[in-house]
């Protein structure tokens, strides 16, 4: 499959973009390689390649979750601007 000028002038159309004919040309010509270079990958042999989403493992780095006793109501209140009846006051945002 190939991407002609026209495919390109289509899409670039659809995304409203004004391209010159030389941009037109240059983005023809990169296309049409993506599209090469992906008909080699449809050749290789994968027939033993188990799927995966990445390239590399990737692993959770998170820890998992713990019950932990909380700060003190005076100590959360302590770096607060303002507080009133045991909960943040701040500025109305709505009118």
């Amino acid at each position: 499959m190939n991407i002609s000028n026209q495919d390109v002038q289509h899409v670039a159309k659809l995304a409203r973009l004004n391209l010159t004919a030389d941009e037109e040309l240059v983005f023809t010509e990169q296309l049409n390689a993506i599209l090469q270079y992906a008909e080699k990958l449809d050749g290789l042999n994968t027939e033993n390649v188990e799927p995966t989403t990445h390239v590399l493992h990737l692993s959770n780095v998170m820890r998992e979750d713990e019950e932990r006793e909380s700060l003190p109501i005076e100590k959360v209140f302590a770096n607060a601007p303002e507080e009133e009846a045991g909960q943040f006051k701040v500025p109305a945002v709505l009118e």
